[in-house]
């Protein structure tokens, strides 16, 4: 089979299965998990009847969910709202492409495999307004609005944030970024850079306290108010798979990637298993986070981007490049 297809061909078909394994596990997994967090700080038990501390329950959730009638309500732009999933899943499946989840662990190692993922999530703010357009309902339009807003608003920040750490490795391929930081990782360097990327990331992923564009208690569901069946659960997917890659590329840029952490050199643990284990503690924080904190009103929100977030993001930038110009 390798042989005929070719090393790299082979490679990337090998790849694509992967990471469409790794995408249903891993939200079959962060829904479980998000059960559980939500339960255990609203002092509840969460999922437990179905296995083992209720791990299958979000899988028959998704059985029930795959199996639901696809339902096109007779008023909605057809081919725009049959659309939309595709354009907001498909984005997801290419950013996992560059990846490194270790040394030797990446489908592809490209030069600009950063600012890929970058424009691949583009799609994910014109397939919601897609979405939010074609459904033909009030309160679908004002989700995608609050949503292009405000991923306009935070896209500025977290790049800036992005900017100066490409400045120090001055590289966009995501190995070698790791590899930069071997004796330190950058978040130590480079602390506002990381805060200012993790908020802006939670924000861009639609999450509490930033969930405005669905904020079920005044649109419904936002721009998925309409979808149904397995049409919803590729927002559901997209979603989730949106939060592990936004923590997974915080771990690459912030944290050492696939790198042991500080005096824990010692231990035999492989590379992908540092990698995975940073990546979801940053996951549970942005739960964490969701659970603890209310929703901002559109207008807080838009103020602390463009007067506090875009303003220390252009601050950090300058200094940090007159410091490293200073060095080199």
């Amino acid at each position: 089979m390798v042989s005929a297809l070719g090393p790299d061909v082979a490679r990337i078909v090998v790849g694509l299965v992967g990471i469409l394994v790794l995408v249903q596990i891993n939200a079959l997994f962060l829904v479980w998990l998000e059960r559980k967090v939500a339960g255990h700080i609203q002092l509840r038990i969460g999922p437990k009847e179905v296995g083992p501390f209720g791990i299958l329950q979000t899988l028959v959730d998704g059985v029930k969910l795959v199996g639901k009638e696809l339902i096109t309500p007779r008023h909605v732009d057809r081919k725009l709202y049959s659309l939309a999933p595709i354009v907001i899943f498909l984005p997801v499946l290419v950013s996992f492409v560059v990846i490194p989840f270790s040394k030797n662990l990446q489908v592809r190692d490209l030069n600009v495999g950063l600012l890929l993922i970058f424009a691949f999530s583009a799609f994910n703010v014109l397939a919601i307004l897609m979405g939010g357009w074609a459904a033909n309902n009030k309160y679908s339009l004002l989700g995608a609005v609050r949503a292009v807003a405000q991923n306009v608003a935070y896209e500025i920040p977290l790049l800036l944030s992005v900017l100066s750490v490409l400045l120090w490795t001055n590289s966009l391929e995501m190995s070698t970024i790791v590899k930069v930081q071997a004796k330190v990782w950058n978040v130590f360097w480079m602390p506002l850079a990381a805060l200012i990327y993790l908020i802006c990331a939670t924000a861009e992923t639609n999450r509490a306290p930033f969930d405005i564009p669905e904020a079920e208690s005044e649109l419904v569901a936002g721009f998925h108010t309409e979808y149904s069946g397995m049409r919803f659960a590729l927002f559901f997917l997209a979603e989730y798979s949106n939060m592990f890659i936004v923590a997974a590329v915080a771990t690459t840029i912030f944290f050492g990637g696939w790198q042991s952490p500080p005096l824990l050199n010692f231990l035999p643990v492989p590379g992908w298993i540092w990698f995975l284990l940073k990546t979801y503690i940053i996951i549970f924080c942005v739960m964490w986070v969701r659970w603890t904190f209310p929703r901002l009103r559109f207008d807080q929100l838009m103020n602390f981007s463009w007067k506090i977030m875009i303003p220390a993001g252009l601050v950090h930038l300058i200094v940090y490049a007159g410091i490293i110009k200073l060095i080199r």
